[in-house]
């Protein structure tokens, strides 16, 4: 059954298809955790040394798709990833905000949610659309949102002191930080 999903799963990326992508860490707000991600021939690579203190995140982010990634044919996104045990998080940011919802939240509102990476070896994670949360830097939002997947502008992996509700992280961890993210596609 795994398999036939991945035959039916669209690839948004894999490989060296990752060239593009940018690191975002806690530098940008007085933080001093460093690293960064690369495009190789295995997939995205970030490695990093993260510092707790005055931020606690390290990121890579894929470029701004013009025009969105529509993915209205699908239920979620699934990772395939060799990670480091710990829990990281994924956000999804969502071209033109409705009516003045933009001027609310200006390019802060990012749809997330959590996952955990195996110790070692390979980890497959899917993510339900259904199960993203609506956030501005980490503060859960209110508001009565819907997540709409034929707008997807911008996708980011991030390890953070804070979780999907907002809440610490259980799996944070500062220290070096390696995670090679092989495949991300759309799953039906």
């Amino acid at each position: 059954m795994w398999l036939l999903a991945e035959l039916m799963a669209l690839v948004i990326a894999s490989g060296d298809g990752f060239s593009g992508w940018s690191t975002l860490n806690d530098t940008v707000m007085g933080g001093r955790s460093q690293g960064g991600c690369r495009a190789t021939s295995e997939g995205l690579l970030m490695e990093a040394q993260v510092v707790a203190e005055g931020g606690g995140f390290v990121s890579c982010r894929s470029p701004r798709w013009q025009p969105p990634l529509d993915l209205s044919q699908a239920s979620g996104i699934a990772l395939q990833l060799e990670g480091d045990g710990r829990r990281y998080k994924i956000a999804i940011a969502l071209a033109d905000l409705p009516g003045r919802l933009a001027e609310v939240l200006p390019g802060g509102l990012r749809w997330v949610a959590d996952f955990d990476t195996a110790a070692t070896g390979p980890t497959r994670e899917v993510i339900p659309f259904s199960s993203l949360r609506p956030t501005v830097r980490a503060n859960p939002v209110s508001l009565p949102l819907r997540f709409e997947p034929s707008r997807i502008a911008q996708i980011q992996l991030l390890h953070s002191r804070f979780s999907d509700d907002g809440g610490d992280n259980p799996g944070f961890r500062p220290g070096p930080l390696r995670l090679l993210l092989r495949q991300i596609s759309a799953v039906p």
